[in-house]
């Protein structure tokens, strides 16, 4: 990771700050920890005395400050108690905290915060396609919430405007400095780029296309259980297109041949619920484009970590690929 994303904290120290945020908690979520990932955040598995299991999620600094936290856990909290949905809720400590601060040997600050371990198996691109007309669905309502939910007093989270996502000071890092990209391929996406934004412009922000959005809710973010699929991972929930999470629930395989057919699934789940206007589905293609750039910043930025090593090098050609379909007037989806 540069030095903006990076956690410089290796893992034994990580370790042992987990172990210190644990014992501000009652006995019974004692028992061992072990660290299950570490990407924008550490996260450990709790594995208690008691026969239960909880995740700790250890930040990274410079993402997010303790009320943008408590944002993110007061809309978790919401969506469970207002329309049932099952997701992660954060656990007290003995007195009442749910979020921890510590310090890390650096002198920087740390927060840290325990939930309950929510059932399920991650599913992978060789899915079933119909598993995404659930997650449409899910989407669904995720949207109708936020945009009647009251939020409290002084809520923060992320803005995910089109600069803070795919400019040079975006928030994942600045797309143009992924090892790799050549002169030819940055052209390409410096142009997509440009008429995603004027598309985007004038698509707007209006209430019923921009709010409080999930923003991450990708496969590695969302389990199955029972039939049931259940959203996770809200760290990156902020304020953004509403279709940004269909773009997001597709990420890092817009060029898999089977990435059209998620995404009708997807739409015909979340049409049970909530319909489209024609506006937002011919913005779909900018959307699309526009998270391929920003996960394109990501992997430059996070070239040591085990996802970006794992995509292969043709990942970036295919990215430039689908740049210049948008440019053609094509969706940027599938294989070539």
């Amino acid at each position: 990771m540069n030095s903006r994303h990076a956690d410089n904290l290796d893992t034994s120290i990580l370790s042992q700050l987990a172990a210190q945020a644990m014992e501000a908690y009652p006995q019974a979520y004692q028992g061992k920890i072990r660290l299950l990932t570490r990407s924008e955040n550490a996260t450990f598995h709790i594995a208690a005395s008691s026969g239960e299991n909880y995740a700790l999620r250890l930040h990274r600094p410079h993402y997010h400050d303790k009320q943008s936290i408590t944002g993110e856990l007061a809309w978790l909290k919401a969506l469970q108690e207002d329309i049932g949905l099952t997701v992660p809720q954060a656990i007290p400590d003995r007195d009442g905290e749910v979020i921890q601060t510590l310090k890390a040997p650096d002198g920087a600050l740390r927060y840290a915060v325990l939930f309950n371990w929510v059932e399920g198996e991650m599913p992978t691109a060789d899915l079933d396609p119909s598993l995404f007309q659930r997650l449409g669905e899910v989407t669904a309502h995720l949207h109708q919430h936020s945009q009647r939910w009251e939020k409290p007093d002084n809520f923060k989270r992320l803005i995910w405007n089109h600069e803070n996502m795919v400019g040079a000071d975006g928030y994942w890092g600045d797309w143009r400095a992924t090892p790799g990209l050549d002169s030819n391929g940055i052209a390409i996406m410096r142009e997509a780029m440009e008429q995603i934004g004027q598309s985007l412009e004038k698509f707007g922000q209006s209430s019923d296309r921009y709010g409080l959005i999930h923003a991450d809710l990708r496969l590695t973010n969302i389990l199955i259980h029972e039939g049931d699929t259940r959203a996770i991972d809200f760290d990156d929930c902020g304020t953004g297109w509403f279709l940004h999470d269909l773009a997001a629930a597709i990420s890092f395989e817009e060029h898999h041949p089977a990435a059209p057919l998620w995404v009708e699934n997807w739409l015909k789940g979340y049409d049970r619920v909530q319909s489209l206007s024609r506006e937002e589905i011919d913005i779909l293609p900018a959307l699309f484009a526009q998270r391929r750039i920003q996960m394109t910043a990501w992997v430059g930025s996070h070239a040591d970590t085990d996802m970006a090593r794992s995509l292969g090098g043709d990942w970036l050609a295919h990215t430039v690929r689908l740049c210049r379909d948008y440019l053609d007037g094509k969706t940027p989806l599938g294989a070539a």
